[in-house]
């Protein structure tokens, strides 16, 4: 949930939210508001009081409503911030905002944001953190922002499986991935036309493939509105209304 949104009442109201949703967990950052994105520079801290107020307000309303399973991760931009109300900098500061952090017993998990791949500052940071919590769990940002295909020797997963991080998640990865798809829809298209969608289209259907979008209609839940919309009596909804088309031909 980013900052919260704004003070403790703000997190009171967003846990809420998420958890009569059903999400299952949230992180909360320790930057000022409005916040950035963790590889933008600029950014500034919020004092440590206020953010360990918006962990214990999260944790609270989590367990009012009746999920003390929700997952709260604890971020700290303190590594790359410019401005901070301690006079700590850098390593020094994001190990002791995560250690404050930790001291409440409120986060299950710990995410410093990192301004690069490199692997020198991650280990430092979570070796720090684990001299004094050495059952520490940690989330990482294995971020979309870093050209990881530059890297002579990425971090693996595995590998930040032994440092302690428990949580991996790529930024953005969906974002590139559906840009990446379209884009090379609409080159293809620009440059043969018709058969740039009907090789897309070959790829998708191809033997031994599964793309669940590959039928937009089945992936939208006609199925089941078409089920749903004969047992409420809604007009024109049933199998009997379903046109008998070849399936060699639609989808």
């Amino acid at each position: 949930m980013d900052g919260g949104y704004g003070n403790i009442f703000n997190v009171q109201r967003t846990t809420e939210l998420y958890v009569n949703a059903g999400v299952a967990a949230a992180h909360i950052e320790d930057q000022v508001l409005p916040k950035r994105c963790g590889h933008i520079g600029g950014k500034a801290l919020i004092p440590v009081k206020e953010m360990t107020g918006k962990l214990r307000m999260a944790r609270n309303v989590a367990d009012d409503c009746g999920n003390p399973d929700f997952v709260l991760i604890a971020r700290t931009d303190g590594l790359s911030a410019c401005d901070a109300p301690e006079s700590l900098r850098h390593m020094d500061l994001a190990v002791e905002r995560g250690l404050r952090y930790l001291e409440t017993g409120i986060p299950d998990l710990l995410w410093c944001e990192f301004p690069t791949s490199d692997r020198g500052p991650l280990e430092a940071f979570t070796t720090q953190i684990r001299k004094r919590f050495p059952k520490a769990r940690f989330a990482f940002n294995w971020s979309s922002s870093f050209k990881w295909y530059n890297d002579p020797n990425p971090l693996c997963f595995s590998e930040l499986s032994q440092m302690g991080v428990k949580f991996v998640f790529i930024t953005l990865g969906g974002q590139h991935a559906a840009g990446f798809g379209l884009s090379r829809l609409l080159q293809a298209m620009a440059q043969n036309e018709e058969q740039g969608y009907i090789a897309l289209q070959r790829e998708e259907w191809a033997a031994g493939k599964d793309y669940p979008t590959k039928s937009h209609h089945f992936f939208s839940g006609v199925p089941y509105h078409h089920m749903v919309g004969k047992m409420y009596d809604a007009s024109r909804l049933g199998q009997e209304f379903l046109e008998d088309l070849p399936t060699e031909k639609v989808v």
